[in-house]
């Protein structure tokens, strides 16, 4: 990879090689996997295989819950605050897929994310060479645009991505989580991430990433976050909520969680905003305590090698874990990385690009991914009790239960 991009991960603010994606040099992680049906083959052939992978469609797993999926997007200004990253842009803005429950039939097919924005994360990520912006960002999604809602009302579970990262990345957890019958809000928080869609034709950039170099910047970030995802409820439920759909939404079930920074900003969210009744973490570093969270409850889910007590971020973990005083769980999945908890390794699988360094598939990543964090939003958020948080399960022997 070339280049250099800050994201917040392990114990601090670390600076890493382009987007940190958990994928090596894209060269350099293909030359080093050698996938069973490439025996035999010559180095063109192999050669020849890996670029089909790279231009071939790819595709996020079917939603496993009887529903349909809706998405709407919408497009969130915060007038009470500045933008924090570029003060002369004015109002805090944010953009939102929304995802809901919906009917069988009918709706338009939705994106995945906009060529521009593929572009600049796979450059990020030094994958420009072996998957092109225009396959990636047509990407096979299943939630449509116009679909008709389903009767009733629903738990909403509100997501953050990781420090750099868009939105866009957490789609098929969002699509898996509506069709089991929750609505979804994935956010992309303006100037966070390597490039994000807004209004006008803009693309907004990290502008974020040279300031959260600085030490302390990690809390700043957290906190910042942490109100954006209340403005984002606010817009969802309740007398100011903008969305069309508002109705659908139970406001007395609502959940929240993310990837990396992402998580760590729900535990901040938590902290100053009682709505939020049951929070999650992926992978990501704690940068604030958890105060004021009384017995509410709180789910981590990180990579054995980083989040194993006493290894890597376990510290910054332990700390975190015996402040939480509601039902919780710390769960670890074996030959997992920082990324393995979005979409990045379902897709960049797809597209024969494997890490030697973290050997569970994409398609194992997703399904311990959905399987978890659905439990345990069905748990808390629907109160169904759910055997598979009580301990090791033989469907998915990955996951170890350190803490419990």
């Amino acid at each position: 990879m070339t280049g250099t991009r800050t994201a917040l991960r392990g114990r601090a603010v670390v600076t890493v090689l382009a987007l940190a994606l958990t994928l090596p040099a894209a060269s350099a992680a293909v030359a080093h996997a050698t996938p069973a049906s490439t025996e035999g083959q010559s180095a063109d052939q192999q050669a020849d295989g890996r670029a089909d992978k790279a231009t071939a469609p790819l595709h996020l797993p079917r939603p496993t819950g009887p529903f349909a999926v809706g998405r709407d997007t919408l497009h969130l200004v915060d007038k009470s605050r500045r933008d924090p990253w570029v003060p002369s842009a004015g109002a805090r803005e944010l953009m939102t897929s929304v995802y809901y429950p919906a009917r069988h039939g009918g709706g338009r097919p939705t994106a995945y994310t906009s060529e521009t924005e593929a572009r600049l994360l796979l450059a990020a990520g030094g994958l420009e060479k072996q998957i092109s912006a225009t396959t990636y960002s047509a990407t096979r999604t299943f939630a449509r645009a116009g679909a008709r809602p389903a009767p009733g009302r629903f738990p909403l579970v509100v997501l953050s991505p990781g420090f750099t990262a868009p939105r866009a990345t957490l789609t098929h957890l969002a699509e898996d989580l509506a069709s089991r019958g929750f609505v979804v809000a994935t956010v992309d928080h303006a100037y966070e991430s390597v490039g994000a869609a807004f209004p006008g034709g803009r693309i907004l950039t990290c502008e974020a990433c040279g300031p959260a170099e600085e030490p302390g910047m990690g809390k700043v970030i957290t906190e910042g976050r942490a109100k954006d995802l209340s403005y984002v409820i606010d817009r969802l439920t309740g007398r100011e909520a903008t969305w069309r759909r508002s109705g659908m939404i139970d406001p007395g079930r609502i959940g929240a969680g993310g990837h990396s920074v992402g998580g760590a900003a729900t535990l901040a969210a938590m902290s100053t905003d009682p709505r939020v009744r049951a929070g999650m973490n992926m992978d990501g570093h704690f940068h604030t305590e958890p105060a004021g969270l009384g017995k509410r409850p709180f789910l981590l889910l990180g990579s054995e090698l980083d989040h194993t007590p006493g290894k890597g971020d376990g510290e910054n973990w332990d700390s975190t874990w015996n402040g939480l005083d509601g039902w919780k769980r710390w769960l670890t999945v074996k030959g997992s990385g920082h990324f393995t908890f979005t979409d990045l390794p379902v897709l960049t699988g797809q597209a024969g690009v494997v890490d030697p360094e973290v050997p569970l598939s994409g398609e194992r990543s997703e399904q311990i991914t959905r399987a978890y964090i659905g439990a345990f939003f069905e748990q808390e958020l629907r109160g169904r009790h759910q055997p598979l948080l009580d301990g090791p399960s033989p469907a998915h022997p990955e996951v170890g239960f350190p803490k419990r």
